[in-house]
């Protein structure tokens, strides 16, 4: 037996790999038409490729690179829910709520990239974070 809280850590690290490729896919071939060449690069930032890609090239690594933030506390809290064995249940279903809406908030950034839309977005997510938190503390307190 596992932990529930486990499925929607997993579909949350595959969509990261998705939003990957999907960076990937549509940056190299920017790269490509705006001349750069990988070769010839030397410490470059990520302003650099701001400033020589499309903005809405980039809208998918400003996503990737989400992904690799507050998720990180995602899954961390996901590990102490589970470890806890709190992670079934009403734990579980706020985890899937937290990834369905971080890859709706993917989904917004990539494409349209409105900000207030992302917003909200980020917003639920987060007070779906805060919450398996509280539930976390509550657990190992």
């Amino acid at each position: 037996m596992h932990s529930e809280i486990l499925r929607p850590m997993v579909v949350l690290i595959a969509w990261t790999l998705v939003m990957l490729v999907w960076t990937l896919a549509t940056r190299l071939p920017a790269m490509k038409a705006a001349g750069v060449d990988m070769r010839t690069l030397v410490g470059t930032k990520a302003a650099d490729a701001d400033r020589a890609l499309p903005p809405h090239i980039q809208w998918k690594a400003h996503n990737h690179n989400h992904l690799m933030e507050q998720p990180t506390l995602f899954y961390a809290v996901c590990a102490v829910l589970a470890l806890s064995d709190t992670g079934n249940g009403v734990n579980a279903w706020i985890a899937w709520a937290y990834v369905g809406l971080r890859i709706v908030h993917s989904i917004v950034q990539s494409t349209s990239n409105r900000v207030r839309a992302r917003f909200v977005f980020f917003m639920l997510s987060s007070l779906m974070l805060v919450a398996l938190t509280l539930h976390a503390a509550l657990a190992v307190f």
